[in-house]
Parts: C-alpha cells; sequence; structure tokens
C-alpha cells in the first residue's frame, strides 16, 4: 500500500467519525413544555410555556449528544387570563415574584451533560435546569422518540421528535410561595418535541 493510500485513510478515518454526529434545530412551534402541580390537595393545575427554541446533536455510533432548551417565561399559559373583578389573573400572579418572576428572569434553561441510550435511540438526558437563577440536576426521560422524513415538505427535509417528562421540586429554586399546603412543591414535566436536522 502506498503512503499516498495509507495517509488518504488516516485523513478519512477522522472525517468519518465526525460525519456521525447530527445537529438539528428545534421547531418552536411544535415544542412545547407543560407542567402541572397540586393546587391545595383537591386537583391538579396544568399550564404551559407557548414556546421553547434549542438545539441538539446524536452520534448514534459513539452514543452521545447534546440538548440545550430555552423558554421564556412570560409565555405561561395557564388559562386564566380574565381578571374580571380581580386584581390580577392567576397567569399574572404566577409571572410575578412569587413564582417565575420573569421581570428580573425572562428564561429558563436546560442543557444536558449525558445522553443515556438503549441500542441506538436516547432514552433519557441528564442535564441541569436553570430557574430563577439556580442551577440544579434534572433528568428528562424520552417517552417517544422517532426520527424521518418530513413528510410536510415530501421528504426534503429530516426530523427527530417525541415526548419527554420529569420532575424538580420549585422550593429548590426559591420558589416557596403557597408551600407546603397551598401549592405543591413537586413540578411535573411534560415536552412535546421536534427538530430537524441542519
Amino acid at each position: 500500500m502506498s503512503k499516498l493510500t495509507i495517509g488518504f485513510f488516516a485523513i478519512a478515518l477522522p472525517l468519518s467519525a465526525a460525519a456521525q454526529v447530527e445537529s438539528y434545530t428545534i421547531d418552536p412551534t411544535h415544542t412545547v413544555p407543560y407542567f402541572d402541580v397540586d393546587h391545595l390537595g383537591f386537583a391538579t393545575i396544568r399550564g404551559r410555556f407557548d414556546r421553547a427554541t434549542g438545539k441538539f446533536t446524536i452520534d448514534r455510533s459513539a452514543k452521545t449528544g447534546t440538548l440545550e432548551i430555552a423558554v421564556k417565561t412570560a409565555e405561561l399559559n395557564t388559562g386564566d387570563m380574565d381578571r374580571g373583578s380581580r386584581p390580577r389573573t392567576r397567569d399574572e400572579h404566577m409571572r410575578g415574584p412569587d413564582f417565575f418572576n420573569v421581570a428580573e428572569f425572562p428564561a429558563m434553561t436546560f442543557k444536558s451533560t449525558k445522553i443515556n441510550f438503549s441500542g441506538d435511540n436516547p432514552v433519557s438526558v441528564e442535564g441541569n435546569l436553570m430557574l430563577l437563577g439556580v442551577t440544579k440536576p434534572l433528568t428528562l426521560t424520552l417517552e417517544r422518540w422517532k426520527c424521518g422524513p418530513d413528510m410536510r415538505t415530501q421528504g426534503k427535509r429530516f426530523q427527530c421528535g417525541g415526548n419527554a417528562t420529569g420532575s424538580f421540586k420549585r422550593s429548590e429554586f426559591g420558589m416557596k410561595y403557597g408551600l407546603p399546603t397551598a401549592i405543591g412543591d413537586e413540578v411535573k414535566l411534560w415536552m412535546s418535541f421536534y427538530g430537524f436536522r441542519d
């Protein structure tokens, strides 16, 4: 084998490995984080953040990946938007200092530290949630994961999507209003997501 051939393979092998990493941009119109929390021990209050943005990568050969998501907290929506005779709606209260304090902290973010795989597919994402200026570990479990051509574009673009769940204690981020009896501490998360390959 010639030196030229050996040199070509030496260059091609790392390039081939790098080519296994796929990058995706999250589709904000189909990526919606929902949350629910206990209310007075009688019922569950649910809400959502209307959109999320971010990026993720996946390398099925190396069983690695990354995920970064940003959520605008001012886009919180629990369905209570009409004040009536009240001084504020529930949504306005939750955007204020007692809860998400959107004026001072307009975004919460999640950044992965590890992606766990089963076979070729990711099954959970370990990372850090930053909320109200505090960063704590959070694991998202992937309930669904699927990749394939986007038929809305006649297969011209490739997408991955699914559903993810997780939970955290809001008191750990300094959100203590209503504890311990009026409003639950545990916040459960559920998110639908789509990403289009760059």
